[in-house]
Order: structure tokens, then C-alpha cells, then sequence
């Protein structure tokens, strides 16, 4: 396409109301994320209802915000309206939905329906055009999946959690240490400070000739750690519970990734996405696996600014859509169980 391609969307899916403009789906002209985690901190987690009545407040400044700062000058250079349908929760992901109808009815520009999911893949686009095949790890706190991809939106679930998402595992494990909410963050900081041999934690699955996950036991086992060491009266030395929880996360996602490159050693490139590819232990870990065993393919990970929920991945992942014309009607619903 000659003429450039300006795409607003809009993402709510959970506790993140995001607003951005996207430029021929690969240069964010803006990109504006009002978080709700003070709100959230005193329940300890996400409560739908208070973070639907968030959205409700602030979408609307953030569309007029997310025009200003982009420099167009105004809806008549806006070439589509793309928004997040799901996986996520209802309530939110109906503030968005509504919110992008609207817009696209009134002003008459083509609705775009985006899978979460294919959001935080697409989120590498800002880094580098995709090159097909690939083969993309998403992990967050709502799951944990691995994709291959022969082409743009042309998506194989191969592998994929058995019960927790890996993010999930992070924050309950991060309540049982004591932690701030959001746990997983502050989790990934203090392993940093423990010895991992201290604590032995299972690796689910890591044997089973599959590219499948599990966190539950994983988490269960650090649970029982804790609830044994409080009936024997014994003080948890929470930075070396943290490392060795870490560590074994971490062995468990590398074998799988490991192995998904050798079942697929015609893919390109492999991207690491979502919330927990911000985890600096997953990060570095992954990146040293890539350059000493599979130098041939490229490795993508968004910067830590688009690991999280955020509009611009949206844009991203609507742009080849709108290049083939493929359009949502306004009968559109919310779909929480979205999968790809």
C-alpha cells in the first residue's frame, strides 16, 4: 500500500485500558495505558466489576488522548477501528467492544475484531516484520501457549497449559511469600538474591514427550513447603524459595521450547510474548538457549513497555486483516473464551 494506513485500537481486556495508533501496523504514533493495579492491590487480584467501571471512565479521554498525541489530525485520516474481542473477562472486554462500535458507526470506518492472543505475537511487529514460519511462546497470567504460525493470523495451538497459566503460578506462589501484588514482578526480583538449591521444586511435565505444561503442581509443591515449615516452626528463606521456583519454571519452558524447535526445525523465527516474557530469568535463560543451539533462527521479544496488555499489539494484529479486508459487522459480542 502507497498511502499510509492509520488504525485506532482500543484494548480491555482485563485491568489495562489502553488506546493506540497505529501506523501501517508497525510504528506506534501512540500508545496509552492507564493501569488499575492501585485499584486492584487491597483485593489482591482482579475484581471485574471495579475494573469494568474504570474502563467506563477512562476510555473515552483515552481515544481523544491517543488522537492528540499521534499528530493525525483527526478521525478523517483514521483508516479503521480495531479492538480486542477476547479471551479476557466479560465485563471489560464489553467496554472496549461497545466503545469500538460506536466509533465505528459513527464515523463510518471498518470494524476490526483481534484475538488477545494474537495481540501479544503480533506486539514483535514493532521490532521486525514476522518471517513465516514461526514459532511464538505466550505466557501470562491467563495463559500459557505455544503457537505455530505458517502465516499471517494462521494459528496452531502445538502446545499448551494442563491446568495454571505460568503467570498465575508467579502471583499465587508470590502470595505465599508475602509479596506485593502484582506478585510475579517482585517474585522474578527477589530470585535474583536466592540459592535455587535450597528448595527442590518438581518440573512438571518436563519429561513427557509432548509440548505440554503444568504449573499447578509446581505451585502446589512450593505451598507445601511453606504450610511444612510454619507447623515445624521454621523461618522460609523466601529468596531461595523464590530461586528455586524460578529455576524450575524456567528448566520446564526452555525443554518445551527446545523441543517444539526440533519438532518444527523449519521455523524462522520464535517469539516470546505476553506479561511473563517480561521475567528476566525466562528472558535470559531463552535468549542464551537461542544463540547456543538455534543461532539460525531469529528471536523476537517486545520490549518490556509491550510484555504487557496494550492497544499498539492490537493495531499490530489488526493491520493484515484490514489489508485483507477482513471486517466485523456492529452485531459483534465480547468473547471471554476467545481461543485462537
Amino acid at each position: 500500500m502507497n498511502k499510509s494506513i492509520f488504525i485506532l485500537a482500543i484494548e480491555s481486556s482485563c485491568d489495562e485500558t489502553s488506546v493506540a495508533i497505529i501506523e501501517n501496523g508497525s510504528s506506534i504514533k501512540a500508545n496509552i495505558v492507564a493501569s488499575q493495579v492501585k485499584s486492584h492491590v487491597r483485593f489482591g487480584g482482579v475484581v471485574p466489576e471495579v475494573a469494568s467501571r474504570h474502563h467506563v471512565e477512562q476510555i473515552s479521554q483515552l481515544i481523544g488522548m491517543a488522537i492528540k498525541k499521534s499528530g493525525i489530525s483527526g478521525w478523517g485520516q483514521i483508516d479503521a477501528v480495531a479492538v480486542t474481542q477476547g479471551p479476557g473477562l466479560v465485563g471489560p472486554l464489553l467496554v472496549g467492544v461497545t466503545a469500538a462500535k460506536t466509533l465505528a458507526y459513527i464515523y463510518h470506518k471498518p470494524l476490526i475484531a483481534v484475538n488477545h492472543l494474537a495481540g501479544h505475537i503480533y506486539s514483535s511487529r514493532f521490532m521486525s516484520e514476522l518471517k513465516f514460519p514461526l514459532l511464538a511462546l505466550i505466557v501470562s497470567g491467563g495463559h500459557t501457549e505455544l503457537v505455530y504460525m505458517e502465516g499471517d493470523h494462521r494459528f496452531e495451538v502445538v502446545g499448551e497449559t494442563q491446568d495454571d497459566a505460568v503467570g498465575e503460578a508467579y502471583d499465587k506462589v508470590g502470595r505465599l511469600l508475602d509479596l506485593p501484588y502484582p506478585a510475579g514482578k517482585y517474585l522474578d526480583v527477589l530470585a535474583q538474591k536466592g540459592d535455587p538449591r535450597v528448595y527442590e521444586v518438581p518440573r512438571a511435565m518436563i519429561d513427557e514427550e509432548n509440548l505440554d505444561f503444568s504449573f499447578s503442581g509446581m505451585k502446589s509443591a512450593v505451598m507445601n513447603i511453606v504450610h511444612n515449615a510454619n507447623q515445624r516452626g521454621e523461618t522460609i528463606q523466601s529468596a531461595d524459595l523464590a530461586a528455586g521456583f524460578q529455576l524450575a519454571v524456567i528448566e520446564v519452558i526452555e525443554t518445551k521450547v527446545r523441543r517444539a524447535l526440533r519438532t518444527y526445525p523449519q521455523v524462522k523465527q520464535f517469539v516470546l510474548a505476553g506479561g511473563v516474557a517480561a521475567n528476566s530469568g525466562i528472558r535470559t535463560q531463552l535468549r542464551k538457549m537461542m544463540d547456543e543451539e538455534f543461532s539460525q533462527v531469529e528471536m523476537l521479544i517486545p520490549p518490556l513497555s509491550l510484555c504487557g496488555d496494550n492497544a499498539a499489539m492490537i493495531g499490530a494484529a489488526a493491520y493484515p486483516l484490514f489489508c485483507e479486508e477482513q471486517f466485523s459487522n456492529l452485531t459483534i459480542n465480547a468473547k471471554p473464551g476467545l481461543m485462537l
